[in-house]
């Protein structure tokens, strides 16, 4: 069975309508942009990005001159303010682009009773949050499809205004812009048949690029903890399945659900990538330090002049 068909009786409080009048991402964007800031600003010192000094047009701080180097480096007008002399430096720029996409198909509207959250929400407060961090360093950020790379304080409020120009919500982004080197960050509960993840992964394998997965989980959907007459909706299709006794299907459920994952890590290892999972009752500061732990190694390669 599809761990995206789980929902029941017992939680139809918490399931949304997603076959009749939802809450749009539009209408959540404002909330979610704040959550994001906050997760961001919790980590942010953190961050070793990489701002130094170097070759570009972006002005980074003043230091003292050093005797040797050349008297045209001097900035007069600031060594002007007091007896020493000091050199303008500009930061140290280099091409790199990191291209994010959090899935936003019926699956993930999903949230049951055991979290505060939906795995929607917190897939777009994960890429809003981590567009905020590589601002931060002066990456350049695109969505795929949406968008073109660009450089930006306000990458988090570009890419949410972006999100709601979104018209048909698609799992598994297009590749067609994504160059060698680049990084591409996807957010997804996953639960795509397996096909389809495979060869969106070799296809995106196949331009150079680094991937960097994070399976976006709600916890009810690891433990299945339906018993008796259980009524399950897929949010995709809206399709009904009626369980007499849930809980006779539970071991099944886990080990195809824990297959289902493991190819996905094995998929993602095979290439070189990262793999994280993330459940919904789970701070989302978690997912974010890796892919920030991931992401720094990505970039000091490049820095070096590596692969």
């Amino acid at each position: 069975m599809d761990p995206s068909s789980t929902t029941a009786g017992i939680d139809q409080g918490t399931w949304p309508n997603v076959i009749g009048e939802a809450r749009t991402v539009a209408d959540a964007l404002p909330d979610l942009l704040v959550d994001a800031s906050h997760v961001a600003s919790s980590i942010i010192s953190g961050w070793h990005g990489r701002r130094r000094a170097g070759p570009g047009e972006s002005f980074w701080q003043f230091r003292p001159f050093n005797m040797g180097e050349p008297a045209k480096r001097i900035d007069w007008r600031r060594s002007a303010r007091d007896d020493n002399l000091y050199v303008r430096e500009r930061e140290w720029e280099a091409a790199h682009t990191v291209w994010l996409w959090a899935d936003l198909s019926s699956s993930m509207i999903f949230q049951s009773r055991l979290a505060g959250v939906s795995k929607r929400d917190r897939a777009i407060v994960l890429i809003l949050a981590l567009a905020d961090l590589l601002a931060e360093t002066g990456e350049r950020i695109g969505l795929p499809g949406l968008t073109r790379p660009f450089s930006d304080r306000r990458a988090a409020e570009r890419l949410a205004d972006a999100l709601t120009h979104l018209s048909t919500p698609v799992a598994l982004p297009d590749t067609i812009a994504v160059k060698r080197f680049a990084d591409v960050v996807l957010i997804s509960d996953f639960l795509d048949p397996i096909e389809d993840i495979a060869a969106w992964i070799a296809r995106l394998a196949g331009t150079g690029a680094r991937g960097h997965l994070v399976q976006v989980l709600d916890p009810i959907e690891e433990t299945f903890p339906f018993d008796g007459r259980v009524e399950f909706t897929d949010p995709e299709m809206g399709i009904r399945l009626t369980a007499g006794r849930a809980e006779n299907w539970r071991e099944d459920y886990k080990n195809k659900l824990e297959a289902h994952r493991a190819e996905i890590r094995d998929m993602a290892r095979r290439a070189g990538w990262t793999y994280v999972l993330h459940h919904t009752d789970r701070p989302a500061s978690e997912p974010l330090l890796v892919l920030h732990s991931a992401l720094s190694g990505a970039l000091d390669v490049m820095q070096r002049g590596g692969v």
